[in-house]
Order: C-alpha cells, then structure tokens, then sequence
C-alpha cells in the first residue's frame, strides 16, 4: 500500500480521485436507470436498451471533438460549460420518457444528454499521464480502482433508489454528481494551471493513426462491447429470477471484483512487456465471462461475476499506460477521449444488441454468449501480427529487459 500513498501525496490527487469518482458514477448510474426507467414506461427492453445506447453513443461521438479542444484551450472551459448544460438536459431526457413519448423522441432526448456528459474521464487521466513516470503505473491502477468502484457504488445506488423511490431520482442524484465532479476537477490546480503543449496540432484523425493507437482501440471496442452485452443481461437475468432489482447489486459485485484485482496488480512491479501484460488480462476476461451463459442461480452469477471481474481493471490499467505511452504529448486529452469514446459507444452498441438478443429466439443465455464473444474477439485482435516501430523517444526504460520484443505500439499497430 505504500505505492498508493505516494501517489494519494502527490498534489491535487485526492481532488482528482475523489471529485473523478463523483464525476464519473453518472456513467454508471445513467444507463441503468435510463433502461429500468424506460423498460417501466414502454414495457420493451429493445427500446430500452436502444435508449442507453444512443445515450452511450452520443457521449461517445462528441468526446474526441471536445478533447481537442481542451488540448488546445485546456479543459477547464469544457468543463464548466457542460457542468452547467448535463442537469438540465438530464431533466428535459425525464420529462420525455415520463411523458409517454415516441420512440423517435426518446432516441433525439437521450442523444442530447449523452453528448453533454462531462469530459471526466479523459481529463483525469490526461492529468495522471503528467505525473512522475516512476508512480505512472500505480496512478493509473489507483485510477481504473476508483473507476470500478464508480460501477459498484453506481448501480448500487440505483438499485436502491429504484427500491425506495423510482428510476428518476437515482438519475437526478446522478446529474447532482456530475455537476459537482466536474466543476471540482475544473477548479482545482492542475486545471487552473494548464499549459497547452506546444508543437505543431495534430489532423482530426492524426492522434487515432498515431502507431499504436488503431488497435488498442479496436481490441478495447471489442471487449466493451462484451460489457455493454453483460450489463443489458445483468437486468434481465435479474428479472427472470423474479428479483428486478438484484441487477444492481450483481453490476455492483462485478466490479467490485475488478476493484480487488485492481489494487493488487497496481502494487507489483513487473517486467512482462505491456503488449503481452494486455495480452494476458484480456485472456483473463474472457475465461471470466465463458461460464455466465450456463448459469440458473443468481448466487452462482454473482460468485462467477466477481471472480472473473478481477482481470478488469488491471486490463484497463495496463491499457491506459499503452495509451499514455503513445500518444503525442500535444493530443493526451484526445487520445484518452477516443479510448472513452470507443468503450462507450461499444458498450452501447453491445446493451442493444443484447436487448435485442433476449427478446429474441436466442433468449438470455445467447446475450451472455455474446458477452464472452466480445473478450475473445478482443484476445484475438491482439494476436494478429503488426508493425513494430521504435518506441517513442522520451518513454521511461524498465527497470529489466521486458520478456518480450514488443514495444507498446505493436500491440496495436
């Protein structure tokens, strides 16, 4: 734990961590409450599952474009803005669905609201890729932990407001969170601070072409897009069960596990390259996620769930170092956004494929089959040979020779 609490020291790190944790629930808590209030209303989980991903897909279209401009601008105006424009569009996205509207206006309200979610996630972790390389790592790791948390205090959160109240007022505790997180991170030092890189700006495409980027963004789509099939299944297993509002607390132990695996994998010191550490935890996912589809009891789910969890985030961990290695230092903020930008639209497209396998003849187990196809095709990416360019001057030397040739960009050229 001693590596953890050098980076807690680092300054404005509690203010990144907490305030990036409270920033970020809304990702978790949204979609769920966005697809249990809309199953309620219209009785559909195809329509439901369509909500969240055009929710999920919109976030992820507009996150590049305005991490582009925090790059040249900084975040902090981004940010201020979008703090003040998520609530409100979150409350006209409520008034719609409780409205009893079309199907049409429930895409156009949650396309509004996802393009307006705060630009958290890819701030934060620009701002750890500026950190001393030596506590890098376990900034990262400390990072994807307190991200997995997000998904167990958020779909708890949910589960229990559904219980207690409605679907709508665990999305207005989500808006308050987002406003807050992200006019936090927005005044703290390292946003005032803000130095734009200099150098010439990047193509609108450049930072996605950079060596190394194409396919760790393919082979992260890959395995979100799994994800997104597990957290539509999630609900619907629960309901099938007769317990609706289990799903919440099974998301929650889900990630709950990742968090576990999290902290221990960011407190050991490896010397496997990256290219094959991603490798092996993407492997991990998917052992974790081939037994779901075989499973009638949600104790067993629940124990398979946290178990196979444990690969995520120190997956996600070693993923984000990837990125931070290769992206060009005037386009950090980009680069991250398109990571984010890949797994949530991913993640969408798989929710509502998921919807509409279960409603389909396939039924729930085919969904979890679809969950597990995702990981693996994600392994199977990383496999296909690719270029191998030098790395990119100015990244740190590990400490001992990596086991393999690889550099961070061949695992994704």
């Amino acid at each position: 734990m001693r590596a953890y609490l050098t980076v807690w020291r680092l300054p404005s790190a509690p203010v990144l961590l907490l305030a990036g944790f409270a920033g970020r629930l809304p990702s978790s808590m949204v979609p769920l409450a966005l697809l249990l209030m809309v199953q309620q209303q219209t009785g559909s989980y195809a329509v439901a599952g369509l909500a969240s991903a055009t929710h999920g897909i919109a976030m992820a279209v507009m996150a590049p474009l305005l991490g582009r401009r925090a790059d040249r601008r900084g975040p902090r105006r981004v940010l201020l803005a979008q703090a003040a424009a998520y609530p409100v569009l979150l409350t006209v996205l409520v008034a719609v669905v409780l409205s009893g509207a079309s199907a049409e206006a429930l895409v156009a309200a949650s396309a509004a609201t996802g393009a307006s979610t705060p630009l958290v996630s890819g701030t934060v972790r620009a701002l750890w890729s500026r950190v001393d390389p030596a506590v890098r790592r376990t900034a990262y790791a400390l990072d994807a932990t307190f991200t997995e948390l997000v998904f167990v205090a958020g779909p708890t959160t949910v589960a229990v407001v559904t219980v207690l109240a409605s679907p709508v007022v665990a999305i207005g505790i989500a808006g308050a969170l987002a406003t807050s997180g992200a006019a936090a991170i927005a005044m703290s030092p390292p946003l005032r601070s803000w130095v734009p890189p200099t150098g010439a700006r990047p193509g609108l495409f450049d930072t996605v072409l950079t060596p190394g980027m194409p396919r760790i963004l393919a082979s992260g789509s890959a395995l979100m897009f799994g994800f997104g099939a597990l957290e539509t299944s999630i609900p619907a297993f629960a309901s099938a069960a007769g317990s609706p509002g289990l799903s919440g607390v099974l998301l929650a132990v889900w990630s709950l596990g990742s968090a576990f695996g999290g902290l221990w994998f960011g407190a050991r010191v490896l010397s496997v390259s990256l290219p094959r550490q991603y490798r092996w935890g993407l492997l991990g996912v998917t052992i974790g996620l081939a037994p779901l589809a075989a499973v009638s009891s949600p104790w067993v789910l629940g124990a398979l769930l946290f178990l196979g969890g444990s690969a995520i985030a120190p997956t996600l961990t070693v993923q984000s170092n990837l990125v931070g290695a290769i992206a060009p230092p005037q386009a950090t903020t980009e680069a991250f956004t398109w990571l984010s930008t890949m797994a949530f639209g991913a993640s969408a497209v798989g929710a509502a494929a998921s919807g509409a396998v279960i409603e389909s003849a396939g039924g729930l187990s085919s969904a979890l089959m679809l969950a597990a196809a995702g990981a693996a095709v994600a392994v199977a990416m990383t496999l296909v040979p690719g270029r191998r360019p030098v790395a990119p001057a100015g990244l740190p030397t590990p400490r001992r020779a990596p086991e393999s040739s690889e550099t961070p960009e061949s695992v994704a050229a």
